[in-house]
């Protein structure tokens, strides 16, 4: 078995053309990061571990200071952007939309996977547009679990507004909630929807990555502090391209990788079967084929819809999106 250490020091050499399958010379004819240091987010979510595997290749793209901030929740990671602590970090698009809604200073730069999230119910809800005068539980008002769920239910005529009772409490308490039934609903991420399925707490109402709409469009995006993006293209690209690269790697190298993210810390030794099936599971490889703008409008309709944004899908789109790198990256970084 290839040590931890010999295994991310060599995907972060010319090695991981040959690993990933994706070309390397392109970025040694860039000039250097206008600099060197960066600052990404750290939350318990599994499904954004390209951020976490991505720390060697960034290094190759000639980040020296690489500092992962730790933060709590969905809402602590935009507070992180917003104060200028974290530089750029891997976050979940509905909450993103909503941000850029309301004038923060954030830059969605690209698409990195779909399928992170699955909405669970009891016996009493069979489809979601049964949760009309429903409990759901969900980490807070404003987190990824509730701004998801209500364009969830926006979708199919269900006012998140009025029409359900949302249940705040932590992923454990929320877990044993659906399981006594005292909630009807909880949308979850990764390890606790592998949790869910374990345990045979509930039912899947929607996978995000199987079932459509949901399976079309990004659950997951690359996002950078505005100044940040303005003031360093050059370093704003290489990281975007090691991000990527991270993807890939997860995609081909799924139980390395969760190895790799219990050996670092990102999470408890306890969650490494949990870790490996979502790597399994979730789609990295396919960043390609998915439409980065689409799902920023896509996800704008229904979170207006819902009553959570007023701005219209352009205008998310015009002042808070820049794909140039995420267009160069996908012609550079080919299949």
């Amino acid at each position: 078995m290839i040590h931890r250490r010999q295994f991310l020091s060599g995907v972060a050499t010319a090695g991981t053309g040959m690993l990933l399958g994706l070309p390397t010379r392109s970025s040694g004819a860039e000039p250097p990061p206008e600099t060197t240091r960066l600052r990404l987010a750290k939350v318990g979510a599994i499904c954004v571990a390209p951020e976490y595997v991505a720390e060697e290749l960034l290094r190759a793209e000639g980040f020296t200071d690489i500092e992962y901030v730790e933060k709590a929740g969905t809402i602590g990671k935009e507070k992180g952007l917003v104060a200028g602590d974290v530089d750029l970090t891997l976050h979940f698009v509905a909450p993103l939309v909503v941000r850029v809604d309301a004038g923060d200073p954030i830059v969605i730069l690209a698409g990195v996977h779909i399928g992170c999230f699955e909405l669970f119910g009891t016996e009493r809800v069979r489809a979601i547009r049964d949760l009309k005068g429903k409990a759901v539980a969900v980490l807070g008002l404003g987190e990824a679990e509730h701004v998801f769920a209500s364009s969830m239910r926006a979708h199919v005529g269900v006012d998140p507004r009025k029409d359900v009772r949302w249940v705040v409490s932590r992923p454990v308490d929320s877990i044993h909630r659906l399981a006594k039934e005292s909630v009807d609903a909880y949308l979850a991420f990764p390890p606790f929807a592998q949790e869910l399925r374990a345990r045979k707490i509930g039912h899947v109402l929607t996978n995000s990555a199987v079932d459509r709409p949901w399976s079309q469009y990004f659950c997951c995006m690359l996002v950078g502090r505005s100044e940040f993006v303005r003031s360093y293209p050059v370093a704003t690209k290489r990281a975007v391209r090691a991000v990527l690269k991270a993807a890939e790697l997860c995609a081909q190298e799924p139980d390395r990788v969760a190895r790799s993210l219990v050996d670092k810390g990102y999470i408890g030794r306890g969650q490494y079967e949990y870790a490996r099936q979502t790597l399994r599971e979730v789609p990295y490889a396919r960043w390609r084929e998915f439409d980065a703008e689409d799902t920023i409008r896509f996800y704008a309709l229904r979170l207006r819809e819902a009553g959570m944004i007023k701005s219209s899908p352009q205008k998310i789109i015009t002042q808070g999106t820049d794909w140039r790198f995420f267009n160069e990256l996908k012609k550079e970084l080919k299949a």
